[in-house]
């Protein structure tokens, strides 16, 4: 049975364009890939400067709470 030049055409046509939605998905997963690693390092960062602000917090506390512990008691008037 002879091959047939108009399906051959057509397989080839398909194949190209098949190959072509694959090319495009691959990059466009590779960019998505890349932005999700940029992401998880910009939260990784985050993380870092939230628990640094956190412990900054609970020292400037611990500060106010010492102050006014130290005042309590003294006369308004001595100074």
């Amino acid at each position: 049975m002879p091959e047939d030049p108009i399906a051959h055409s057509e397989l080839a046509a398909l194949t190209r364009r098949f190959e072509e939605v694959a090319e495009k998905h691959d990059r466009e997963f590779g960019i998505v890939k890349s932005d999700l690693t940029a992401v998880r390092l910009q939260v990784g960062n985050l993380d870092q400067k939230v628990e640094a602000l956190g412990k900054k917090i609970d020292r400037n506390q611990a500060q106010i709470i010492e102050l006014l512990t130290q005042f309590v008691g003294q006369r308004p008037d001595a100074g």
